[in-house]
């Protein structure tokens, strides 16, 4: 019968090219060299070489043999290296579902350095996925989850990223420039500029407004910050964004910001996973990127 070892053989003899240099390669004694070639060309009943040429000349049934050892041997030791650095951590998959608009704004920027620390590790964002984010994650269609809104579930553990304020964006000259910071009921006779998700997913909408069992005179929508922006400083409307999203948008410094209520609206985001004692150390260290770099 076949054996990885007699690939091995077969390999060191052709490269090689005799028997005594074989052995000592293999570290064996000609003899037992000699006796496990002949097993296998019995169990065949075909010559592998020709043993009085120098070099050994293979005959096609050991050539044959010899191809598929070329093809299966690299193969073999590929698969070993990949093995070994998936158990210590240094090759894997981390698949990303974002659940915030925002986020792209540091994420992006975030996966530069951190391919460079674990080159091995295949990273890719989900931007869209045929079941929610975070069943997809229970499904193993994603390994992260970045969100919002943590649930109570055994298999799955959410992992504080950081927490950040959410201010009203003003066109200039608004009537609400006066106040130091805004109610709900301000907000009645406004159109919102949001971006196309659910209003649950909203944190204005779930933490500031519905609560109030308000709503904004009329919402508009768009996938683009920056057009949100735009539409701002044209006095099309107001919107709601992240403070340290704003804080880096220079160009539209000019326009006002407001509190939402007197403490401020403050969201967390948190890195979904499934709940294992070991998580790989390049997801550790990815969760521990988010945090030290937006807590800066």
């Amino acid at each position: 019968m076949l054996e990885i070892k007699h690939l091995k053989t077969l390999d060191v003899l052709a490269k090689q090219g005799n028997l005594v240099k074989t052995a000592d390669a293999l570290f064996m004694t000609q003899s037992a060299l000699s006796h496990q070639i002949k097993q296998l060309e019995d169990s065949y009943q075909l010559k592998l070489f020709e043993r009085k040429s120098q070099p050994l000349q293979f005959t096609p049934a050991g050539k044959t043999l010899l191809q598929l050892a070329q093809q299966v041997l690299p193969l073999m030791q590929q698969t070993e290296t990949t093995l070994k650095r998936l158990a210590c951590g240094e090759q894997g998959r981390l698949k990303i579902g974002v659940e915030c608009h925002t986020c792209f704004e540091w994420l992006l920027p975030l996966l530069r350095p951190f391919q460079t620390q674990w080159p091995n590790i295949d990273v890719d964002i989900a931007s869209r996925l045929s079941v929610d984010a975070l069943a997809a994650l229970r499904q193993g269609q994603l390994d992260l989850v970045i969100t919002s809104d943590p649930i109570e579930q055994t298999d799955l553990a959410f992992h504080p990223l950081f927490s950040y304020e959410i201010q009203l964006l003003l066109p200039p000259n608004h009537s609400l420039n006066h106040q130091a910071w805004l109610q709900p009921q301000d907000l009645i006779n406004e159109t919102l500029i949001c971006y196309p998700v659910s209003e649950e997913k909203l944190d204005i909408f779930r933490q500031f407004l519905t609560p109030q069992k308000l709503r904004p005179k009329a919402t508009e929508h768009t996938d683009m910050t920056l057009m949100m922006l735009h539409r701002v400083e044209s006095g099309r409307g107001v919107c709601a964004l992240p403070k340290w999203l704003l804080d880096t948008q220079t160009d539209f410094h000019h326009l006002p910001r407001k509190r939402l209520g007197q403490n401020g609206l403050w969201s967390t985001l948190y890195a979904a996973t499934q709940n294992t004692d070991q998580p790989p150390p390049y997801m550790v260290d990815f969760i521990d990127r988010v945090k030290q770099t937006m807590a800066n």
